[in-house]
């Protein structure tokens, strides 16, 4: 079996092959992917826009405008899927949590 000469001394061909963890680089590459998108995806879209809300009108960031969008979303789900819950419960059992 040939072996390797590290900085921490000698590593068998067998030790190398354990020591490979192909799900952490398919993770680590994925998360690069993720951030590279999303740099992009703020880059492009950083241009101002005007909102209009009844009596104004606001000239505000789109990239702004769409992860406010999206926390409004998120929020409102979540406050809605709480009251299905709690509005469809069994009577008599005890509260969630």
């Amino acid at each position: 079996m040939r072996s390797f000469r590290g900085r921490f001394g000698r590593l068998d061909r067998g030790e190398l092959h354990e020591a490979w963890q192909p799900k952490l680089w398919l993770v680590l590459v994925a998360l690069a992917l993720t951030v590279a998108y999303l740099v992009a995806f703020v880059v492009e879209n950083r241009k101002a826009v005007p909102v209009h809300f009844v009596f104004a009108t606001a000239h505000v960031s789109l990239i702004w405008t769409i992860l406010l969008s999206l926390a409004i979303g998120l929020l409102a789900g979540l406050l809605l899927s709480q009251l299905y819950r709690w509005r469809h419960r069994r009577p008599g059992a005890p509260p969630a949590g």
